[in-house]
């Protein structure tokens, strides 16, 4: 098992590239399954939930070819129903095979899902939307089993703006019978990218980036090929290195109209952020100051990045206020920053960030992705070691990311754990 160590204190300088968004390459390869063509996706990045979808279409048949960050697929051979508990559990995005299991096959097997161990998060949202569409859904022994002969378009209306709901009814949409209606959906710009691609490749959707998607279904989609936009986490994940450590970043591929929430937090700590033609350069020469977030659905400030803010908050002068509205459970990083020295205090969905000068280096352990990144940042700005474990967790959604801030002048390397 990996580990990462991390020299605190100094500060980043140079040009760090953002690469492909993992939340939009998952439904993009799960969309792959209903057929109809090859389809070569490209800046797909290599981290493990990316290989764990990868696997999880080959063994329903799809035949997957990757090179680089290069992904070709062709589903023609899809006759499986099943997405066993053997994959699902570690990922819970294994349950984006639902949605276009059922329309293309008219049957789907999946497993209950996986993932980061930061609360509940149900999927009542996606049977409730395809039993309206005319599924006939069972949930036992772990699994979701889903039939319809062909799925029919109708009106939903969202309880909760989902994301992964959202993609599942709209895959599920493209090859039923009718129009399909989507209200109250989620907003999240990787789920304009998977429009994108799905249109390009003949499905009929309007209304993707708004809260009420039109979908009218076809009888059959085509090949096509897609570029996955740039991963608005990691650039956030960037922006706030830049931030915590001081110096002169330029992160390349940001795309500002993504993050807007977030860098105005940023701004409003006393970090210079100035918009460039391929991104965005972070400038900082004065201690940073305190805020008060609320995670929010898109657009306000995302959940992903809520661990990273809080390691900003706890060396800002001043309190902060941080409040988690999506996931109950996502402050099981508090005690690990506890350990290197930062004053939280937690009360339910609140946090309270008392800012010191300094973290100081210590051993610490991930919890879950978002987490993993919230305690490399802290590293980053900690007086000597820290080491980071489980990274597991962060290879789940990161590629590379030692190795990015290594060449911008972070000190942190990979190590296998000792026994």
């Amino acid at each position: 098992m990996d580990q990462i160590t991390i020299i605190g204190g100094f500060p980043l300088n140079g040009v760090v590239e953002v690469g492909g968004a993992k939340n939009a390459a998952l439904p993009i390869l799960a969309a792959s399954l209903l057929g109809g063509g090859e389809c070569i996706i490209d800046r797909v990045p290599q981290v493990r939930d990316l290989i764990t979808m990868a696997k999880l279409l080959e063994l329903l048949g799809v035949n997957v070819q990757t090179e680089g960050g290069r992904v070709v697929l062709e589903a023609s051979n899809v006759q499986s129903i099943e997405a066993p508990y053997d994959l699902v559990k570690t990922m819970r995005a294994s349950i984006l095979a639902l949605g276009p299991l059922l329309t293309r096959l008219g049957e789907a097997k999946v497993s209950l899902p996986g993932g980061c161990a930061i609360g509940s998060r149900p999927v009542n949202l996606h049977l409730k939307g395809l039993a309206m569409m005319g599924a006939e859904i069972q949930v036992e022994h772990g699994y979701i089993h889903a039939k319809a002969r062909r799925l029919k378009g109708a009106r939903i209306d969202l309880d909760f703006p989902t994301v992964t709901g959202t993609e599942n009814l709209i895959m599920a949409a493209c090859l039923a019978e009718g129009t399909t209606s989507l209200h109250h959906v989620a907003r999240e710009p990787e789920i304009g990218d998977l429009c994108a691609f799905l249109t390009k490749r003949g499905a009929k959707i309007l209304g993707a980036g708004t809260d009420t998607i039109i979908i009218e279904g076809v009888s059959e989609l085509h090949g096509a090929q897609h570029e996955v936009m740039p991963d608005r986490v990691e650039a956030g994940t960037f922006v706030m290195a830049g931030a915590i450590t001081g110096g002169d970043l330029t992160v390349k591929g940001c795309i500002t109209d993504h993050l807007g929430n977030v860098l105005t937090k940023i701004q409003e700590m006393g970090v210079e952020l100035t918009e460039c033609p391929d991104g965005v350069r972070i400038r900082r020469s004065a201690p940073l100051q305190a805020v008060e977030v609320k995670t929010l659905p898109y657009p306000g400030f995302p959940t992903d990045l809520q661990a990273q803010m809080m390691a900003l908050m706890s060396v800002a002068e001043g309190t902060s206020i941080l409040t988690e509205t999506i996931f109950e459970g996502r402050f099981l990083h508090v005690p690990e920053l506890h350990r290197m020295g930062a004053s939280i205090e937690t009360d339910g969905p609140h946090a309270v960030v008392k800012g010191i000068p300094s973290l100081t280096g210590a051993p610490v352990m991930a919890s879950d992705l978002r987490a993993s990144a919230g305690l490399v940042l802290a590293g980053l700005a900690a007086e000597g070691e820290t080491t980071v474990s489980r990274v597991y967790h962060l290879d789940r959604g990161y590629e590379r990311l030692e190795e990015k801030l290594g060449a911008v002048g972070a000190k942190v390397q990979r190590v296998r754990e000792v026994q």
